[in-house]
């Protein structure tokens, strides 16, 4: 690698384009879309998939909404073949469903596909050939502007010349000019304009003309510029479907897309999670799932993401990333502290409203359950995590609804678990040590018996016996309610180095079986400190009672 001066490499010339207009556009509907999986996406892996792998695939995509589907290049080999007949004799391509192949600009491959596609109800041809001066000058040996025009020129009679071969097939035709990314755009233009002399397309029969980024060259911004003035020069506007099918080779390619359709584009090419050559094609779900935060109708089923994704593991053989867009597993997954109190108050700001409220969760830009994934996901608990995802879960996960107050304690003894085996906490664990350190703490004071009387309203006499240091005790008391009649008791005793501070209590679940939890802050005379304890069970008085006896313990103890 060369440092301080680079020759090896220069930047990508920009692109001659007056008052441009697209970065004012705004994408308001979702384009044409079309699965390139069984095609570009098939032929990057390792091991391609077979014919059963590609048929469930293909069905899948149906499913998810595709209804334009490159389905191969069936006059690359017996296994493409043999799929696009198969599809065709078991009858499983839906009326609605456009199947899509892919062929070079060469006289006996289109030959072979057109054979491929007999008795298909309709299908797009997509012939293509590589048209950028590097392209001229290496793949095809120094090869003229012209004689390159001459291919796709070729490639499009012969097509137009098979058509009564198709019996009643209806065929439509896509020309590409591959490697469009680094082609001059007035000759890009110049080839699809004598490929349109040749098919003739029509409002009502639009020819698609595909110009795909093949490789990322470039900023996206200079491929929209490219977009929109391609769109400017071509003619016949009307009866051109302008397609895009970008590459991810500098990491862009959706934002290439989402700039592409500012610019004009009326269709996408691309592959789920942005499999596909290299570092991948567009990831369809990735662009599509985008619109659907900004309220755009994609017409593509995504709400089980985890459904698509393992028939997309199992058949391809790849793994999505945890960070993949909306499809990893942490994506919705928040570990610092003060991205889950933001969260969680996000959340619980949307409980409040309701269901159908505008999406406004900090940090989370889309409902995970909307894409099928769940809210266990969105925190999970390690030593970078703070008070506020720790209370989340308990709540969520367990019914626990800790008072504000009591979260930085928690948090802290929690906090400190997760650094000490410095590993992430399930939510059992957490749960677990919330349990241990605070719940129905019985050392050194342990609750017994406790009986009360109220017939001398408002004042409440108890009789309580406990057991302290391991010596048994009779206590008894008198307050405003058995918590308060509890620490008088208490305080009668002589251990009166504590003041209650704050009682609180709540249900844990519904029905017969009901647990309570209660719980109660009390702060040390000789220091101030403040101490939590949590008491539950199933009578809501006795939690109370064992949440003070709990956090008077913890008082010991430090």
């Amino acid at each position: 690698m060369q440092h301080n001066e680079i020759t090896k490499y220069s930047a990508f010339p920009q692109i001659d384009i007056k008052n441009r207009r697209w970065p004012d556009n705004r994408i308001e509907k979702a384009p044409v879309w079309c699965s390139v999986d069984l095609r570009d996406g098939n032929q990057a892996l390792a091991i391609p998939m077979n014919v059963e792998e590609k048929i469930e695939m293909f069905k899948m995509l149906c499913d998810i909404g595709f209804k334009e589907i490159e389905i191969g290049f069936p006059s690359a080999s017996d296994t493409e073949f043999a799929f696009a007949r198969a599809l065709i004799e078991k009858n499983l391509i839906p009326d609605d469903v456009t199947v899509q192949v892919l062929v070079q600009c060469r006289e006996h491959l289109i030959r072979r596909t057109f054979e491929a596609l007999r008795g298909a109800k309709q299908a797009i041809i997509h012939i293509y050939n590589s048209t950028s001066p590097l392209q001229r000058r290496i793949t095809f040996g120094n090869a003229s502007k012209e004689q390159i025009k001459q291919i796709a020129i070729d490639g499009a009679q012969l097509v137009k010349d098979l058509l009564p071969e198709a019996g009643n097939t209806k065929i439509r035709l896509e020309y590409s000019p591959e490697s469009f990314s680094d082609t001059e755009v007035e000759y890009a233009v110049e080839v699809c304009e004598a490929v349109m002399d040749v098919w003739q397309p029509t409002p009502q029969d639009p020819i698609i003309l595909n110009l795909p980024e093949t490789v990322q060259w470039t900023t996206p911004n200079v491929y929209a510029d490219m977009i929109e003035k391609f769109c400017g020069m071509i003619s016949r506007r009307d009866s051109v479907i302008i397609s895009l099918h970008t590459h991810n080779d500098r990491g862009t390619g959706v934002a290439a897309t989402e700039l592409g359709l500012m610019a004009g584009a009326d269709r996408v090419e691309g592959t789920l999670f942005g499999n596909g050559e290299r570092t991948g094609n567009l990831d369809i779900v990735n662009v599509a799932l985008n619109m659907y935060t900004h309220g755009i109708e994609s017409g593509l089923k995504f709400d089980d993401l985890p459904a698509i994704r393992e028939v997309y593991e199992r058949c391809t053989r790849m793994t999505i990333p945890a960070r993949h867009p909306y499809a990893g597993d942490l994506v919705f997954t928040a570990f610092s502290g003060s991205h889950q109190d933001a969260i969680k108050k996000g959340m619980d700001a949307r409980g409040a409203l309701g269901g159908d409220a505008p999406w406004q969760v900090p940090y989370l830009t889309i409902d995970p359950t909307d894409v099928g994934a769940t809210y266990e996901a969105i925190i999970r608990i390690n030593s970078q995590s703070g008070k506020g995802g720790i209370a989340y879960i308990l709540d969520r996960d367990f019914g626990i609804d800790l008072p504000k107050l009591m979260h930085p304690i928690v948090g802290q003894v929690v906090g400190n678990v997760a650094d000490k085996l410095g590993r992430e906490l399930s939510p059992k664990e957490i749960h677990d040590e919330f349990q241990a350190r605070f719940v129905n703490v019985a050392e050194p004071l342990k609750l017994r018996l406790f009986e009360s009387n109220s017939e001398n309203k408002p004042i409440v006499s108890c009789v309580a016996e406990v057991l302290y240091q391991g010596k048994e005790y009779k206590i008894s008391g008198s307050g405003n309610g058995p918590i308060n009649a509890f620490v008088k008791a208490i305080h009668a005793q002589g251990w009166k180095n504590f003041t209650l501070r704050d009682y609180r209590s709540h249900a844990i679940g519904t029905g017969s079986a009901t647990e309570s939890a209660a719980y109660v802050s009390i702060s040390r005379d000789s220091d101030g400190k403040v101490f939590w304890g949590c008491g539950i069970d199933t009578n809501i008085e006795l939690a109370g009672l064992l949440a003070l006896v709990s956090a008077f313990n913890l008082s010991r103890r430090i």
